[in-house]
C-alpha cells in the first residue's frame, strides 16, 4: 500500500437532456450503480453535485449543457477495473451509446493523488486535457496504458502488443488552468 490513491474522470455528451425520454433508463439506473460503487472494494470517494446523490448537476463545460462528468477516487487501478468491468456496472457501460454521443479524442483519464485528496472539477478536466494533448504519461493515463503510483516499481511486462509501463517521474503535476 502506498500513500497514493487513483483518481479517475470520464466525460460524456448526452444524446438529449437529462430529464428527457432518451436518458430515462440511464437516470433510473444511476442510484443502483452509484450505490454499487460506494460499497465496492477499493472505493474511496466520488464527486457529487449540490444535491449530494450524483454529479449530474455539474457541467464541466459551461457552454455545453449536455456534457456530464464522473470523477471518483479508488485505492488502485485493479479496484477501479474490477468495478468497471466485473460488476453490474458493465451492463450499464455496454449501453453507453444509447445515452451518450461518441466523442472525438480522449474522454477519460486516471492519475495518482495523495491519499485523502479529492480532485476538483478543474483538476479532473486538466487531466483529460493532458492525455488528449500528450498521450498517456505518469501525470495522466488510461486503463490501456496505466502508470504505477509514485514510488512503486513498474508492474510486470505487458502482453505482446501493449506499451510497457513507465517508471514514475518525480515531477509535480502541472498547475491547473482556470
Amino acid at each position: 500500500m502506498t500513500g497514493f490513491h487513483l483518481a479517475q474522470v470520464n466525460v460524456g455528451r448526452m444524446v438529449g437532456p437529462l430529464d428527457g425520454p432518451e436518458l430515462a433508463d440511464f437516470v433510473a439506473q444511476q442510484p443502483e450503480i452509484n450505490a454499487l460503487a460506494d460499497r465496492s472494494p477499493g472505493f474511496v470517494w466520488r464527486m457529487v453535485d449540490e444535491g449530494g446523490q450524483d454529479a449530474t448537476g455539474i457541467r464541466p463545460d459551461e457552454h455545453d449543457d449536455l456534457l456530464l462528468i464522473n470523477c471518483s477516487v479508488w485505492e488502485s487501478v485493479d479496484a477501479l477495473r474490477n468495478f468497471t468491468y466485473h460488476t453490474a456496472h458493465l451492463r450499464v457501460l455496454s449501453r453507453r451509446r444509447e445515452w451518450f454521443q461518441r466523442l472525438a479524442g480522449v474522454h477519460h483519464a486516471m492519475w495518482w493523488v495523495p491519499a485523502g485528496h479529492r480532485p476538483t472539477l478543474a483538476e479532473a478536466m486538466e487531466r483529460v486535457a493532458l492525455v488528449r494533448e500528450n498521450g498517456p504519461g505518469p501525470l495522466a493515463f488510461t486503463f490501456r496504458d496505466p502508470y504505477p503510483a509514485p514510488g512503486q516499481a513498474p508492474g510486470p511486462a505487458p502482453a505482446v502488443g501493449q506499451a510497457p509501463a513507465q517508471a514514475p517521474v518525480q515531477a509535480q503535476a502541472p498547475a491547473v488552468r482556470p
